[in-house]
C-alpha cells in the first residue's frame, strides 16, 4: 500500500501540467489579477488629474446682453435710436488667490495618497484572505487524507471480522460493528471533500485558474511572525488602516487651511464693450465685484471652527483605531501562541497515546482479552485525536496568516520591523 501512495504521488507530480502551488505564489497571483487594486489606481489618477485642475484660476465668463431696450414709445425694441440702448459685449474672471488655488490642489493630491494608503489595505487583505484560503485548502486535503487512511484500515477490519466469524473465532456482531465503522468512516470521508470542495472554490476565486484541481507545495514556515509585542503600538502604526486615518487627518487640516484662507475673499474684474447706434459713441465699461463678508461671526469663523473640529475628529478616530488594533493583535499573538503549545502537545503526547491505544487493543484482541467494538471505538479516539490536531493547526496556521499579513509583503519587506521567532516549548 505504501509503495501504490508513493507511486501515485510521483505520476501526480511528473504528470502535472503545472508545478505545486506555493503560498507566496497564489498570493502573487490574486494581487495580480485584482480588479480592486486596478480601480483604485484609476482613483489616484483621478485625483491627480483633478488637482491640476484646482490649481488654475477659474473660467473666463463670456457676457453678452442688450442694455436699456426701449419697450414703448416709437422707439420700442431698436437697438440703434435710442441714446441709452447699447449692445454689449464683456469679458468676466474671477481673481483666485495664488494660495487658496494651491490649497484645492494639494487637497485632491492628499486624496491621492489617501487611495494609495487604501490600496495598500485592499492589498494586504488580499494577501491574508489568499492565504486563508491557501491553508484551508491544505489543511482539508491533510483531513481528508487521515480519514481514506482509516477507511482503508477499516476495510481490513471488515475482513478481519467476517473471516473469524467463518472461522468461529467470532460473532456476527463484529463484523456488523466493523461494517458500521466504516459507514461513519465513509460519512465523515464526504463531509470532509465537500470542505476540499469549498476550500479549493475560495482559493480559486483568489487566484483564478477555473474549477481543475489544485496541486499545493509544502506547507510555509510558520513558526515567525513580523511582530515584537514589545514594539507592537509602534509597529501598528504603520498599519495600513491606520495610515488611511492619517490621510484623513491631513485631508481635514488641509481643508481648515482652506477654511482660514478664505475669510479673504476673492474679486472678480470685468471688461465690456458696448456698441451704441451710429449717431452714439461706443463705451467701455470696467467693474470691479468684491463679495461682501458681512456676517464673518456667524460664515466664515463658524466654517473654519467646523474644519478644525474635523480634524480633532480625524485625530480621535485614528488613536482609536490604533487602540483596537494593538488590544486585537496582542490578543492574536497570544491565541497564536497557546495554539502552538497545544499542537505540539498533540503531537507528542496525545496522538502517540491514542496509537498506542489502538496497538494495545489489537493485542487484547488477538489474545481474546477485548472485543472488536474496543478495537473499533480505539481506532475512533484516534481518528478524533489526529483530526483535533489538524483543526489545532489549521487555526493556528489561520492566526500566523491574520498577523504576518497586516501589511502587504513589499511593505513589510521594506520596512526594518523587528522578526522574532516565536518557538513553541
Amino acid at each position: 500500500m505504501l509503495a501504490l501512495a508513493g507511486a501515485a504521488v510521483f505520476s501526480a507530480n511528473t504528470f502535472a501540467t503545472d508545478p505545486p502551488l506555493t503560498l507566496a505564489e497564489a498570493q502573487r497571483r490574486a494581487v495580480e489579477r485584482s480588479r480592486q487594486l486596478s480601480a483604485q489606481d484609476y482613483a489616484v489618477a483621478a485625483s491627480r488629474d483633478m488637482a491640476v485642475a484646482a490649481g488654475q484660476l477659474p473660467d473666463p465668463v463670456l457676457k453678452v446682453g442688450i442694455d436699456n431696450l426701449p419697450v414703448n414709445g416709437q422707439d420700442r425694441y431698436s437697438t440703434t435710436r435710442d441714446f441709452m440702448t447699447m449692445r454689449r459685449i464683456g469679458l468676466m474672471q474671477e481673481i483666485t488667490r495664488g494660495d487658496k488655488r494651491q490649497l484645492r490642489s494639494e487637497r485632491y493630491e492628499l486624496e491621492a495618497q489617501k487611495t494609495l494608503a487604501q490600496k495598500t489595505v485592499t492589498t494586504a487583505a488580499i494577501e491574508r484572505d489568499t492565504a486563508l484560503a491557501w491553508l484551508d485548502l491544505y489543511y482539508a486535503q491533510a483531513m481528508a487524507a487521515v480519514v481514506a487512511e482509516q477507511s482503508g484500515q477499516a476495510k481490513l477490519e471488515i475482513q478481519a471480522a467476517e473471516g473469524a466469524y467463518r472461522a468461529g473465532r467470532g460473532n456476527q456482531a463484529d463484523v456488523v460493528a466493523a461494517r458500521s465503522a466504516l459507514a461513519m468512516f465513509d460519512d465523515r470521508a464526504s463531509e470532509i471533500q465537500r470542505r476540499v470542495q469549498n476550500a479549493r472554490t475560495m482559493l480559486v476565486r483568489w487566484i483564478g485558474g477555473g474549477d481543475a484541481d489544485v496541486l499545493l507545495a509544502a506547507r510555509p514556515a510558520t513558526d515567525k511572525i513580523r511582530l515584537d509585542p514589545a514594539t507592537l503600538d509602534t509597529q501598528l502604526a504603520h498599519h495600513p488602516e491606520i495610515a488611511v486615518l492619517s490621510r484623513q487627518e491631513d485631508i481635514a487640516a488641509n481643508e481648515a487651511r482652506l477654511a482660514k484662507a478664505n475669510e479673504k475673499a476673492d474679486w472678480s474684474v470685468e471688461v465690456a464693450y458696448q456698441q451704441r447706434g451710429s449717431a452714439y459713441s461706443n463705451m467701455i465699461s470696467v467693474g470691479l465685484s468684491i463679495p461682501l463678508q458681512w456676517n464673518h461671526k456667524n460664515r466664515q469663523d463658524r466654517e473654519l471652527s467646523s474644519k478644525l473640529a474635523m480634524v480633532e475628529q480625524a485625530r480621535a478616530e485614528r488613536d482609536e483605531m490604533l487602540r483596537d488594533h494593538v488590544a486585537q493583535t496582542r490578543s492574536m499573538i497570544n491565541e497564536w501562541d497557546n495554539d502552538r503549545e497545544r499542537s505540539v502537545r498533540y503531537e507528542r503526547e496525545l496522538i502517540p497515546l491514542a496509537s498506542e491505544r489502538i496497538l494495545a487493543m489489537l493485542t487484547a484482541y488477538r489474545g481474546g482479552k477485548a472485543t472488536l467494538a474496543e478495537v473499533l471505538a480505539a481506532r475512533r479516539n484516534e481518528i478524533d485525536v489526529r483530526l483535533q490536531a489538524l483543526q489545532l493547526t489549521t487555526e493556528s496556521d489561520r492566526l500566523w496568516a491574520q498577523l504576518n499579513f497586516l501589511v502587504p509583503t513589499e511593505d513589510a519587506d521594506a520596512h526594518s520591523a523587528m522578526t522574532i521567532n516565536k518557538d513553541a516549548p
